[in-house]
This record gives structure tokens, C-alpha cells and sequence, in this order.
């Protein structure tokens, strides 16, 4: 267990460091080779956009063998990275665009395949804590790769990094070969054409355990994508500080998901993954209120606690779904749940970007008033979660696991739930 342990917190080390360095060099390749700062955003948005088919592509997982379809996914995405020491000149602009869209597809793919392939690879106990690690480790990512592709990029240009970045998948794809899978999750029907979403919806929505984290998760990571403008308001206009001093925020919030990741599993355990979805909740809106103080110091402190309030929201989710749906709809319900937690977070930029018209500080307020409502409301009912009954793991190990009731997997519509991230930065 350890062993598988330590090889998740690996791969998330190193898919960090390509997905990371890749994702601001793509922006600044366009810009350089276009001039225009739209047609460099648009390769931010090819990366989110796949983020819609979650279902979709999720139930693809249920179709294949888990392990060898990640693999797969990540040798692909290697060899579509190598496609960029083709690009010369403006009009090769398209493959950096085609490029961000595979990234984005792999995501998708790779965040729901871990999400399916943790509870085979690790028992029940371990699930929270090794949650918690990978979280850390991309947090720590976020620190360190953006500055290592700037940095490359400056000095011998795009082509080197998308080598460096088409190494990386390599070796998680020989990561992934290297897991001991101790228990094997049976193989499910294949579902139907529309299936992905509507099973996804089922397991989210029709218990509690799983739709209250996802939906704390989903509203956190919404709302951290409807301050970004206003934060950038707060500290150019609000505090008449350098741009530049966004980087340090960003540090902060970054030291803090490091320090959550790390203590986030124990909380789980202890408490469960409702009541740290709704501390974490409270946390990231205690931080946006921070964030309108007139003083520097209290706008860093306040990033390192949205730093700590995010990832937990973000963990407890994906523990709650690993640890309440039936082993064979794991693909599609992660799916659907990195569909409803970083879906929103398209519309929730530009009507945040909208919003900062008034200042910087309404939109914190909003922010901060939205988390704590969610909090609210899901503390008011929490003495009513009851937690799924236990069976015998289907490989015959007799390690009970907990799963999703018959009835807890009818029909429901909407809900909404990527990772691996947590919101945008700072």
C-alpha cells in the first residue's frame, strides 16, 4: 500500500511539472507568434473546455480496462506534444490550440481514471490521506513549473519545453505500469449512449454523503473563479500595489494548499467528508472577506487560508465520490463530478470579470456570502447524513467497502463537479 502510495504522489509530482509549465507556455507562444492577448487566452479555454464531456468521456473508462486506457492517454498526449516542433510561424498557431485541447481531453480522462483506479489500488483508510498528498504535491507544482517553462521558454523557446512536457507523460504512463492493483473492481455493463451523464447524476445526486462535498466543491471553486478579476482589482486599484504582487498571493494561497494537503486526510477520517467540505467552504469565504482588507498583510494571510479552504473542498469531494459508488460506475460518476465542479468555472470568469465594474470588493462580499450560505445549509442538515451500509469487496478479500444503495442510484438531473486542481490561481 505504501508503495502504491508513494506512486500517486509521483505522478502527480510529475504531471504537474509538464501540465504546469505547458499551461502558461502555450498563452505566451501564441501572444509572441500572434501579437494578440484574445487569441492567447483562447488556449486557456481549449484546455477547459473538454471539461463539459466529463460524463462522456468518463464512461469511456467504464468501457476499457482502466489502467491500460490512462496509459494509453498518456502516451498520446506525449506524442501530441512532440507535434509542436512543427510550429514555425503564425500560421502554425492552430497545433498549440490542438495541443491545449488534448491536454484538456487528458485531464478529463486521467483525473477520472485516477479517481477509478485509488480505491483499487489502496484500501478504504488510505484513501483520504493519499488524497490529501496528491493535492499537496500539485500545489507544489503550481510553485515551481510555471517559473521552470517561463524560464526555459525565455531562454531556448517553445520547442524545448514541449519536449520536457512530452517526457513527463512518459514516465507517468511507466508510473501507472508500476501500480499494484490489490483489488480488481468488476467490470459493468457498458453503458448506454446517454448513460454517462444520467448514471453520473444518479450516484451524485441520489446520495447525500456524495452530493453535499461535490456540491461545496463546486461552489468554492465556482466562486474562486468569480473573484479572480476582482482580486486583481483589490490589489492594483484597491491597495495601488504592482501587478506583480499577484505573485505573491499566489505563493501564499500556494503555501497553504501545501500545508492542507498534508492534514486533510486526518480531518477526513475523523470527521468525514461532509464536515470538511463545509470547513472548507467556510475557510475559502472567510479568506474572500480577508481579501477586502485595506492592508497588504491581511490580503496575504487571507490567500493562504482560501490556500487551505480549497483543496479540502476539493479532497473531500473526490474521497466521497471514490468512497460511495458501486466500483464499476467509478469512470462515469468521476466524470460527471470533474464536469460539475469545474464546469461553472467557464461562466463564473467573465461574470466575475463583469461584476469588478462596481470594485473589487462587491464581488468578494458575493463570493464570501455564497460559500458561507452553502455551508450553512449543508451544517443545518448534516445530523441527517447516514452513511452507506458495507459489503464484501467484490475480488473476495473480505475488506468491507462502502457503496451506493440500489435506491440511492435512481434517476436525478443536475448537479455539478478538477483535480487534480483546485481553481484558478492566485
Amino acid at each position: 500500500m505504501r508503495r502504491n502510495a508513494g506512486l500517486f504522489v509521483a505522478i502527480s509530482l510529475f504531471s504537474g511539472l509538464g501540465g504546469g509549465a505547458m499551461a502558461l507556455v502555450a498563452g505566451v507562444w501564441v501572444l509572441d507568434l500572434t501579437g494578440s492577448t484574445g487569441l492567447a487566452a483562447l488556449a486557456g479555454l481549449c484546455v477547459y473546455a473538454p471539461t463539459l464531456a466529463g460524463p462522456w468521456l468518463g464512461a469511456l473508462l467504464d468501457r476499457a480496462p482502466r489502467r491500460p486506457l490512462v496509459i494509453g492517454v498518456n502516451l498520446a498526449l506525449a506524442v501530441a506534444l512532440l507535434s509542436l516542433l512543427a510550429v514555425r510561424g503564425p500560421e502554425q498557431t492552430w497545433l498549440i490550440y490542438a495541443v491545449s485541447l488534448a491536454y484538456g481531453v487528458s485531464y478529463v480522462l486521467i483525473d477520472a481514471g485516477e479517481t477509478a483506479l485509488l480505491p483499487a489500488a489502496l484500501s478504504p483508510a488510505r484513501l483520504a490521506d493519499v488524497n490529501g498528498w496528491r493535492s499537496s504535491a500539485q500545489e507544489g507544482m503550481k510553485l515551481v513549473a510555471p517559473l521552470a517553462g517561463a524560464g526555459l521558454y525565455a531562454w531556448q523557446g517553445g520547442h524545448v519545453v514541449a519536449v520536457l512536457a512530452a517526457a513527463t507523460p512518459v514516465l507517468v504512463a511507466v508510473l501507472y505500469g508500476a501500480l499494484r492493483l490489490t483489488r480488481t473492481p468488476p467490470d459493468g455493463p457498458p453503458p448506454a449512449r446517454a448513460a454517462g451523464l444520467r448514471d453520473g447524476l444518479g450516484v451524485l445526486l441520489g446520495r447525500r454523503a456524495v452530493r453535499v462535498p461535490v456540491a461545496l466543491a463546486a461552489v468554492s471553486i465556482a466562486m474562486s473563479g468569480f473573484t479572480t478579476a476582482a482580486l486583481y482589482d483589490v490589489v492594483v486599484t484597491g491597495l495601488a500595489l504592482p501587478s506583480t504582487f499577484l505573485g505573491v498571493l499566489a505563493s501564499a494561497q500556494g503555501g497553504g494548499s501545501l500545508l492542507a494537503g498534508l492534514v486533510v486526510g486526518r480531518l477526513v477520517r475523523s470527521r468525514g467528508e461532509v464536515a470538511v467540505g463545509i470547513a472548507g467552504a467556510a475557510l475559502f469565504a472567510a479568506g474572500c472577506l480577508g481579501r477586502c482588507l485595506p492592508w497588504w498583510p491581511g490580503t496575504v494571510a487571507a490567500s493562504a487560508v482560501i490556500g487551505v479552504g480549497l483543496p479540502w473542498t476539493l479532497v473531500a469531494a473526490v474521497t466521497a465520490v471514490q468512497t460511495h459508488t458501486p466500483p464499476a460506475m467509478l469512470g462515469r460518476v468521476a466524470g460527471t463530478a470533474n464536469t460539475a465542479m469545474f464546469g461553472p468555472i467557464t461562466l463564473a470568469i467573465p461574470l466575475g470579470s463583469a461584476a469588478v465594474q462596481v470594485g473589487g470588493r462587491p464581488p468578494l462580499v458575493v463570493a464570501a456570502g455564497v460559500c458561507l450560505a452553502a455551508a450553512f445549509a449543508a451544517a443545518s442538515r448534516r445530523a441527517g447524513v447516514e452513511r452507506g451500509p458495507r459489503v464484501e469487496a467484490a475480488d473476495g478479500t473480505g475488506e468491507p467497502r462502502p457503496v451506493a444503495r440500489a435506491t440511492d442510484r435512481g434517476s436525478s438531473v443536475c448537479a455539478w463537479i478538477r483535480t487534480g486542481r483546485s481553481g484558478p490561481a492566485p
